[in-house]
């Protein structure tokens, strides 16, 4: 069933856990997620981000999305993970996106909150959530972002409650020690902040770049407070890894077989993903 973000963030809420919320740019990779869920009955947030715009336009795979959400047997919000104008937002919710992040974290303070009081009275037109960002959590795909200083990446807490009462947004995303993509070295959280950020907004916290933390701190962010991580890269790497695997194996004649390899593979590492932000 389609449901939008804050139903479902009650419900990490009353179990003290995480809800994984993961990019979905084709067929596959949405099969292996609702595939998933559905084997462990549990709701789930499926996502669409605007960089992945070239290789998957959101007016094709958007109503396959909201299609599939309404069709799965779990509580399912269909997302825009970082819109970066108020148009492909617009968009998005004209498809039945039942959430939407606006992304206006390169931006100064001021414009940050302008765009997203912006999508925030969008949102509401359509009974959707709001999901935003201060601070940068950094490597995001297709951009650079120039920081003088590396403790400029991180959320201040203080500033991250005056842009929650700013702003009336549903859930925060807060630059805490992670990456987009694949890390070079081993992260470092900063759970304190975690914590602080979680005193001083209220809100439910939402931790990018979850691909790659170690299991112990990825259950410890959650303890304090993280209770939807995003999740992409090394599931999608787990289906290149099964095609490869199936390759070696023996001569493959047709795509759908690499297809259907690829979509058990990452179905694999959902069901791990998702094991793990259950705290189990």
């Amino acid at each position: 069933m389609l449901v939008n973000m804050n139903e479902i963030l009650r419900y990490a809420e009353e179990k003290s856990c995480c809800v994984g919320a993961f990019d979905t740019p084709n067929l596959e990779i949405l099969m292996a997620v609702l595939r998933a869920a559905e084997k462990r009955n549990e709701p789930v947030i499926i996502q669409h981000a605007q960089l992945h715009e070239p290789e998957m336009p959101i007016r094709i795979i958007g109503p396959i999305m909201v299609h599939m959400a309404k069709e799965s047997s779990v509580p399912v919000c269909a997302m825009l993970d970082h819109g970066e104008d108020m148009d492909y937002v617009r968009t998005a919710l004209e498809l039945g996106f039942s959430a939407v992040m606006i992304d206006g974290s390169s931006k100064p303070y001021d414009e940050n909150v302008s765009l997203t009081r912006e999508a925030v009275a969008l949102a509401k037109e359509y009974g959707a959530s709001v999901e935003a960002e201060i601070g940068i959590v950094t490597g995001h795909e297709g951009k650079e972002f120039h920081i003088e200083e590396p403790g400029a990446a991180y959320t201040d807490p203080e500033l991250a409650a005056r842009f929650v009462k700013d702003t009336g947004i549903d859930a925060l995303v807060a630059s805490v020690g992670t990456v987009h993509g694949f890390y070079a070295t081993k992260p470092k959280l900063d759970f304190e902040r975690i914590e602080k950020i979680k005193e001083l907004t209220g809100l439910p916290l939402v931790m990018h770049g979850g691909s790659g933390i170690s299991v112990e701190d990825t259950q410890r962010a959650i303890r304090c407070g993280i209770r939807k991580i995003n999740y992409f890269s090394y599931m999608s790497n787990a289906g290149v890894r099964a095609v490869k695997e199936l390759l070696a194996e023996k001569d493959v004649k047709y795509f759908h077989d690499l297809a259907g390899a690829a979509v058990d593979g990452m179905e694999k590492d959902v069901l791990s993903a998702m094991g793990m932000f259950a705290l189990e």
